[in-house]
């Protein structure tokens, strides 16, 4: 398929690993974060580090929408099912989110909670259609990739006159997250990395001018890139080639599907139906200030948190679980002391281990 094959040519991997290699200086030591969990799992799945030299190292990042969803925004998920009158839908991986006490939406739906998977927020409005008599919440989460979708819902819900469906918004932003792993905070250091893979899909509808902030003033270099094997170790060789200049420039590796100013019919529909959130709690990095979106005032009756008097109580992660470092570039999933064997994808203990985009998943799996 175009821009399948020949992407994943091995013959053109091998050519651009060897690119590399002649290129990387080995009195220099390179870390570049790959910022979205899809690009940690390709990066495990196609085995690209071993391709490249050992002073080059990927370090991840907190890309994963599922791993930094908070426990405190799964009780909510969990306190909203738990009404008898509400069906809620979700996507599959958030159903295995721990929350306080390790409690989850799939244990929730196991003790009677109406409790639904939906591959798409087309299937949350059907819910609705179909069951007239029940309120339908669709709990939302992504970041900027699938936040056109959800606005999308709730304004084809204000059209059909849908009362019985709501949604619990929990979008989050890509730039904020981005500053505060690599900025730091007085809780964290900074994450000592060289330069930064951008993600794909987000920057298809934000573009690349949000990105600036990293190269002007963290002055790190930065590579939108996509998710193939010779996507990657492109963008590898531009991070490359802008630290031994000495630039911080934001580049674009993936020119055939992101453009520099994004999706602007996506981000009017965002625009229309969103405003940023004063701040936002974040699994591993705390509250952010203007980091999540939550629904705009014309659309307060279709926001689930405003519908139903339902608390919002901050919640410690599971104590054994290092996941807040992992996010934070701070640690390989490996040197978690429970990796492998108090939480495994089975019987996970934290959020990176839950989703299939989750660098401990990741590196569970292909490990």
């Amino acid at each position: 398929m175009k821009h399948l094959s020949e992407y994943r040519d091995a013959g053109a991997v091998r050519q651009m690993a060897a690119a590399i290699a002649r290129e990387v200086d080995a009195a220099r030591y390179y870390r570049f974060m790959e910022f979205c969990g899809g690009h940690t799992h390709a990066i495990a799945r196609d085995a690209l580090a071993g391709l490249l030299p050992e002073n080059l190292q990927f370090v991840h990042g907190p890309g994963c929408p599922v791993c930094v969803l908070p426990g405190e925004r799964v009780d909510l998920a969990i306190a909203l099912a738990q009404r008898p009158e509400v069906i809620l839908c979700t996507y599959a991986d958030t159903l295995r989110v721990p929350g306080s006490g390790g409690h989850t939406l799939l244990r929730a739906r196991a003790q009677g909670a109406d409790v639904r998977m939906v591959y798409a927020t087309t299937d949350a409005l059907q819910v609705a259609r179909d069951h007239p008599d029940r309120q339908v919440v669709f709990f939302a989460i992504g970041f900027e990739t699938t936040a056109p979708a959800t606005a999308v819902a709730l304004l084809q819900a204000r059209d059909e006159a849908l009362g019985n469906f709501s949604v619990c918004c929990n979008h989050v932003l890509t730039p904020p997250a981005m500053r505060a792993v690599l900025s730091g905070d007085q809780e964290s250091a900074p994450a000592r990395v060289n330069g930064v893979i951008g993600p794909s899909h987000v920057s298809a509808i934000i573009g690349l001018e949000p990105y600036t902030f990293v190269a002007h003033e963290l002055q790190t270099p930065l590579v939108v890139a996509g998710f193939e094997p010779l996507d990657v170790l492109q963008a590898v060789l531009m991070l490359v080639r802008q630290t031994h200049a000495g630039r911080c420039e934001v580049e674009n590796q993936y020119t055939r599907v992101v453009s520099p100013q994004g999706n602007p019919k996506a981000r009017a529909l965002m625009d229309q139906v969103f405003l940023p959130r004063p701040s936002f709690a974040w699994r591993g990095l705390g509250r952010l200030p203007h980091s999540a979106l939550g629904i705009a005032d014309d659309f307060a009756d279709l926001d689930a948190e405003r519908r139903f008097s339902v608390q919002v109580v901050p919640v410690e992660d599971h104590p054994a679980c290092q996941c807040a470092a992992v996010l934070r570039g701070q640690m390989e999933p490996r040197a978690c002391r429970v990796f492998g064997r108090g939480c495994t994808p089975e019987s996970p203990l934290g959020a990176c281990m839950v989703s299939s985009e989750g660098a401990c998943a990741a590196a569970y799996r292909y490990g």
